[in-house]
């Protein structure tokens, strides 16, 4: 039974826990390679089902009965005829279309099923990155100066200074980040416009790039909010575009833009971070690269709802920074998020924060 005080009544604090749930789903993404337009885009999500099978591995060594879910046109049956007391919502694509993602929460919600991570808004929100980008700004976080190209022909804000670069508006996972994304004229930016343009058919998010370091910032939520960091330890420093390339990200074969992780602490940022990840409606646990000029500055240059989720071993930054830097094992992650999603008995609980 709950704790009592001395006047017979409840612990309220007591209820801050929740004990672990019997019955847990994994639900992941359908990913064949027909649904995506190249082989990179299709790379960032050929593993989910393989990595999904690894989270539930963990679960199950928690002592939870646990099945997995395709992200298709079959969840509601299989939600139905399993009824999961929780769901891991690890779904980043639906037919290959990032933003289709947010309908997955939505299903959960109607189906009245716990889930972690970000919901509808959260999603929807973070998979256009130039609406975050005007989002944060206005919440008072420094982002670079930046522009939405909607086809290669758009004037150019005669504001923005060269270097810049290029992103996908609406795909995240470094897709087509590469030496060929920084542009130092407007020759080089049409060019680059015109293939994103083309391949994808979608926006193009341009931005002034910041020369300098990078840090990747991690929100987890459990009964507190902590932000975790990290800087990227480019192995060249001579390269003043060094970038988290696609390449290296994926298929580890870009050498002039290698990279480690090491700790980084500031208590400014981490302050920034929160208030991002507010802003930004995310849920349960977020991720957000930032840069630092030479003067000290930080531009917040992306922002994910549900990024790569798993233990270090997948080569998550998620795992790699809690597990390397911060001794916080991935059971103790999954506990954390368990906390904040499933609301059950408190007597069975015996986890801690």
């Amino acid at each position: 039974m709950p704790e009592t005080n001395g006047n017979g009544n409840t612990n309220q604090s007591a209820l801050l826990y929740d004990p672990l749930p019997k019955r847990v789903g994994v639900v992941y993404s359908e990913a064949k390679r027909e649904y995506f337009p190249t082989e990179a885009q299709f790379l960032t999500e050929a593993g989910a089902e393989k990595d999904a099978r690894v989270i539930a591995s963990y679960l199950e060594k928690m002592g939870m009965e646990t099945f997995l879910f395709t992200g298709d046109d079959t969840l509601s049956e299989n939600l139905k005829a399993k009824k999961p007391d929780m769901v891991f919502q690890l779904v980043d694509s639906v037919k290959g279309n990032e933003y289709l993602s947010s309908c997955i929460p939505g299903l959960l919600e109607l189906l009245n099923i716990p889930y972690t991570g970000s919901d509808v808004l959260g999603l929807a929100l973070c998979y256009n990155k130039y609406l975050v980008k005007q989002l944060i700004k206005a919440a008072g976080i420094p982002v670079p100066n930046c522009q939405l190209f909607l086809s290669a022909n758009d004037q150019l804000d005669i504001n923005l200074r060269f270097p810049l670069i290029s992103k996908l508006n609406e795909i995240h996972g470094a897709v087509e980040i590469n030496k060929d994304s920084i542009s130092e004229s407007e020759k080089a930016l049409r060019e680059r416009l015109k293939f994103l343009v083309s391949t994808y058919k979608q926006p193009v998010l341009v931005e002034e790039f910041i020369v300098g370091r990078e840090i990747t910032a991690l929100v987890l939520e459990g009964q507190n909010k902590k932000v975790y960091m990290a800087e990227k330890k480019f192995e060249k420093a001579e390269n003043k575009y060094q970038i988290a390339s696609f390449d290296f990200q994926w298929l580890d074969n870009d050498p002039d833009n290698s990279w480690h992780y090491e700790k980084y602490t500031n208590d400014t940022l981490k302050e920034l971070v929160r208030k991002a990840f507010e802003a930004t409606k995310m849920m349960d646990y977020g991720k957000f690269d930032i840069r630092v000029d030479d003067s000290g500055r930080y531009y917040f240059i992306d922002a994910n709802p549900n990024p790569a989720f798993g233990p270090k071993e997948l080569e998550t930054a998620l795992g790699t920074i809690l597990e390397t830097m911060y001794k916080i094992d991935f059971k103790e992650v999954l506990r954390r998020l368990i906390i904040n999603t499933y609301k059950g008995p408190i007597e069975d609980y015996n986890g801690t924060e």
